[in-house]
């Protein structure tokens, strides 16, 4: 808002909504959805807000950046029916889950100052001393491999046909046989996904790492992931800030 707001004035939804580039129709959609709390209405049944409402709506756009839409919705909504606990744990889930996007990303960089160069590849993407073996000798099968990192067979099917790994084919079963580039490929394909890159943004990534078997071709992407983390710390950080004064409000109300 534009001015400051003495405590039981009067405002439109479009006093509400003009201050932070919003419709009005959108304000009565954060009020239906318990962001705001609930209006006044004047005696022929129009909406009044206060500057109550206001800081609920200063407090919810500030959470947004760092929590996401959703997740700032349903703190909003339990601070508004008086749940404070219960918004204070779904802040409390949002940094865990900053915390652990942290260590994934320190699981990325380990796992990256680990890459040897990959030796002896050919275009069948057959390399290392498991190429021409026969039932997967030096090896692992796609179960395995699946259930090491946690995920289903059909997603390293999918990162297969994304080109994100490259098993070569048991020349006597036909099965995917994953030899150690391909694990590490897997793994590193793995720990990027749960960072938040998208397949097509993972393919080339993981094609320049077995062209120069190294840590190099992955840094710009690692120091974007750092960024992002900063920037969504210091938006928790932000939306803290902002509930804080909102809270600050309600208690002067009621007092």
């Amino acid at each position: 808002m534009g001015r400051n707001l003495q405590s039981g004035e009067r405002l439109r939804p479009v006093d509400l909504a003009r201050g932070h580039g919003l419709s009005t129709q959108a304000v009565r959609n954060y009020e239906e959805a318990g962001i705001l709390p609930a209006a006044g209405r004047t005696p022929h049944g129009y909406r009044t807000y206060t500057s109550l409402h206001a800081g609920a709506l200063r407090a919810f756009l500030a959470l947004v950046p760092g929590h996401g839409h959703r997740t700032a919705a349903s703190i909003m909504r339990a601070v508004n029916e008086g749940a404070v606990d219960e918004a204070l744990r779904l802040i409390d889930e949002s940094h865990a889950q900053l915390l652990d996007d942290r260590r994934t990303l320190q699981a990325v960089e380990s796992a990256l100052r680990d890459l040897e160069p990959t030796t002896g590849s050919g275009p069948g993407g057959g390399s290392g001393p498991a190429a021409g073996s026969g039932s997967g000798s030096g090896g692992t099968f796609i179960g395995p491999l699946a259930h090491k990192l946690g995920i289903r067979p059909a997603t390293l099917r999918t990162w297969e046909r994304a080109g994100l790994v490259r098993p070569r084919r048991d020349p006597l079963t036909g099965y995917r046989v994953y030899d150690e580039a391909d694990v590490r490929d897997a793994r590193l394909a793995h720990q990027l996904r749960r960072g938040g890159y998208l397949l097509e943004q993972i393919a080339p990534l993981i094609a320049r790492v077995r062209a120069a078997g190294g840590l190099e071709p992955l840094e710009a992407a690692l120091r974007d992931w750092h960024g992002r983390l900063s920037a969504r710390g210091r938006a928790l950080l932000a939306g803290a800030a902002g509930l804080e004064a909102y809270l600050h409000e309600r208690r002067k109300t009621r007092s």
